[in-house]
C-alpha cells in the first residue's frame, strides 16, 4: 500500500521528499490545464478582480481547485493559503501551510505570452520547506527542498555572482492599482535605470525568483506582492545560494508585500537605491 504522507513539526527528510512529489505532480496537472485552455479562452472566461488590470479566468479557478483537491487529500490537516478561492485561517507561522497561485502571469497567458507558471509552496513553522515553480509554455519546471538545493529540469542551480549594479540584469514587476498607490515602483525602477545593464519586467514575480534563482536575472525586487507570489521563488533563490529579505534588509517579505532577492552582495547594493516608501 502507498504511504500516504502526513507532514507535521517532526517531519523527516522523507516526509519532505514525498511532499515535494506531491507538489510537483500538483503543478504538473495543473500545467497541462494551461496548455490545453492557452489562445480558447472566450471573454466570458476573462474578470477583473480589484482592477481592471487585475484579470481573473476560469482557467485559474480551475487550475487551483485541482491543486487543492491532490493537496487536501495528502495533507487533510495542513492548511492551504491559495491565491482565488481558499484561504484557510490560523496563525502562518505555526504549523504546515502550502501556498499556491494556480496561474502566475494571468495577463501574459491571456495575452498568449509565455511567461507564466504555477507556483506551490510548503513552509512549517513559518519556514519555507519546498518549493515549485513549473512553466509549461516554456518547457521549464523549478524545485528546491530545503537544505538539498534547487534545480531547474532536474539540473542544480545556482544564484548569479554578479555583484555590481553596472553588470547586473535585474528584473522588476509594477503592482496592478498603480497610480492609486504612495509607491508603485516607477521612482525604483527610474533609480537605477541608467545604473544597471539591464532592466527586465516579465509580469510573473515567481518566474522573476525562479529566474534569479537560476542565475538569468541577478536580482529581482517588486512590491505590493502577496505570500503566494513570492513563496516558492524565495525557496528556490535560498536553495540556489542566494538571499530573501525585505527592501530595509529585514524578514518581512513572506507578508510584509516587498521582496528583494538574489547574491547577497548585490542584494545589499540594490537595496541602497530602492524603497518601499
Amino acid at each position: 500500500m502507498e504511504r500516504r504522507p502526513i507532514l507535521t513539526q517532526s517531519n523527516t527528510p522523507e516526509d519532505l521528499q514525498q511532499a515535494l512529489a506531491v507538489a510537483r505532480s500538483a503543478a504538473g496537472e495543473a500545467g497541462e490545464i494551461l496548455l490545453r485552455t492557452r489562445g480558447h479562452l472566450s471573454e466570458a472566461q476573462i474578470s477583473s478582480k480589484s482592477a481592471a488590470r487585475d484579470l481573473v479566468t476560469e482557467v485559474d479557478i480551475e487550475c487551483e481547485r485541482a491543486i487543492v483537491k491532490r493537496l487536501r487529500a495528502a495533507f487533510p490537516t495542513h492548511a492551504i493559503e491559495a491565491e482565488e478561492e481558499v484561504r484557510d485561517r490560523g496563525d502562518a507561522a505555526a504549523g504546515p501551510r502550502w501556498y499556491v497561485d494556480p496561474l502566475d502571469g494571468t495577463v501574459n497567458f491571456v495575452h498568449g505570452i509565455p511567461c507564466f507558471c504555477v507556483s506551490i509552496a510548503l513552509y512549517i513553522d513559518g519556514v519555507g520547506e519546498l518549493g515549485v515553480v513549473h512553466a509549461p509554455a516554456l518547457g521549464e519546471s523549478f524545485h528546491a527542498l530545503r537544505g538539498r538545493g534547487a534545480f531547474l529540469n532536474d539540473r542544480p542551480i545556482r544564484v548569479s555572482q554578479t555583484s555590481t549594479l553596472g553588470e547586473s540584469v535585474l528584473a522588476t514587476g509594477f503592482p496592478y492599482r498603480r497610480g492609486e498607490l504612495a509607491n508603485d515602483n516607477l521612482e525604483n525602477f527610474g533609480a537605477v535605470f541608467h545604473k544597471v545593464r539591464g532592466l527586465r519586467r516579465l509580469g510573473s514575480a515567481a518566474l522573476d525568483l525562479a529566474f534569479t534563482a537560476a542565475g538569468r536575472m541577478d536580482a529581482f525586487w517588486e512590491l505590493h506582492l502577496a505570500p503566494h507570489d513570492v513563496a516558492a521563488g524565495a525557496v528556490l533563490v535560498c536553495e540556489a545560494g542566494g538571499t530573501v529579505c525585505d527592501l530595509d534588509g529585514g524578514d518581512d517579505w513572506l507578508y510584509g508585500g516587498q521582496i528583494a532577492a538574489g547574491g547577497a552582495a548585490l542584494v545589499e547594493t540594490l537595496r541602497a537605491h530602492v524603497t518601499a516608501k
